[in-house]
């Protein structure tokens, strides 16, 4: 057996899960592949792909260059990437891995906290020599708004309310009585843009969330407010978003995910002064990553035995 590993960008795959107990074939890719025709190239011959999250798309188009696959485990539960429709036709079982969602609670955190007190740019000062050169923001007694109200974005809500911030909510589905279990206020979609001085983002990318966040709603924010995205880049209009930090319709945005990733190294919002960037770690930890590789290798055994676990359906 044959297995790719692919988009392992510390190369750390091999050293977290038993793969030893698979006997199988394995290379790992660490650079990301983004040209469709050398990933087909490069993926020839291999019976098994490991996928990392949706760093890299198998659309029908990619999946009929690889007439050798039959197993595509995607770390995770759910891959909006893969279109498992056509997997299914082909006769490629598609699998899935076991997820932990704190890591990104965290990282929202890390990026608001970042964010609100300049903290990129005063640790830079600190390394040129220089001291105190900015004046930051207090969370308590601002809004946190939160745009998706589950897993993930009730975690993010509850800290917001230990820092002493009033926390609302917005999604298509939210019920008043589903954001009271949690101390937040269900609020209507404009309220939701017009009243949050920070504006976190906590959705599942879908057909009614793609492009969910447009010039109209940066126009209901405040001057001051911050966007946050540690979901789905194409959430957000990403043209309307750069325009916003530009003319200062909105104070800043702390952003984890893009539409394109890697980010294109001359993409606008590398130079903004009034963005935080992180590469998509929001789930970049060694907790997750163990499960991570941990469930792919249980996946990979399964299926070898023919009894596949996890299996994702269209």
């Amino acid at each position: 057996m044959k297995i790719a590993i692919l988009d392992d960008y510390q190369n750390v795959a091999l050293s977290l899960a038993d793969w030893d107990s698979l006997h199988a074939d394995i290379e790992v890719f660490t650079r990301h592949i983004a040209d469709r025709d050398e990933l087909v190239r490069r993926l020839a011959g291999f019976d098994v792909v490991v996928a990392m999250r949706e760093r890299t798309p198998f659309p029908d188009e990619v999946l009929a260059g690889l007439p050798d696959l039959r197993l595509l485990v995607t770390t995770g539960h759910r891959n909006a990437s893969i279109d498992v429709a056509a997997a299914t036709r082909r006769g490629i079982v598609v699998c899935g891995t076991g997820y932990l969602p704190h890591p990104t609670a965290e990282l929202t955190w890390a990026l608001i906290l970042a964010a609100v007190r300049h903290l990129p740019k005063e640790e830079r000062a600190m390394r040129e020599g220089g001291w105190q050169t900015t004046l930051g923001t207090s969370l308590h007694g601002s809004t946190l708004g939160l745009l998706g109200l589950g897993r993930l974005g009730s975690r993010v809500a509850g800290i917001g309310q230990a820092f002493g911030m009033r926390t609302i909510a917005w999604s298509h589905n939210l019920t008043p009585e589903r954001a009271a279990e949690h101390g937040v206020t269900a609020v209507s979609k404009e309220r939701l843009f017009a009243e949050s001085d920070v504006l976190s983002i906590h959705l599942v990318l879908g057909e009614r969330t793609r492009g969910l966040v447009t010039a109209a709603e940066f126009a209901l924010m405040k001057p001051t407010a911050l966007l946050v995205n540690t979901s789905r880049g194409p959430i957000v209009d990403e043209s309307a978003l750069v325009q916003a930090l530009r003319q200062g319709d909105i104070g800043g945005a702390a952003l984890d995910v893009y539409d394109t990733e890697p980010l294109p190294a001359d993409h606008p919002l590398r130079s903004l002064p009034n963005t935080v960037l992180t590469p998509h770690i929001g789930y970049v930890t060694r907790d997750v990553y163990e499960v991570f590789y941990r469930d792919a290798v249980a996946d990979i055994a399964a299926f070898a035995q023919g009894s596949p676990i996890r299996v994702i359906t269209a």
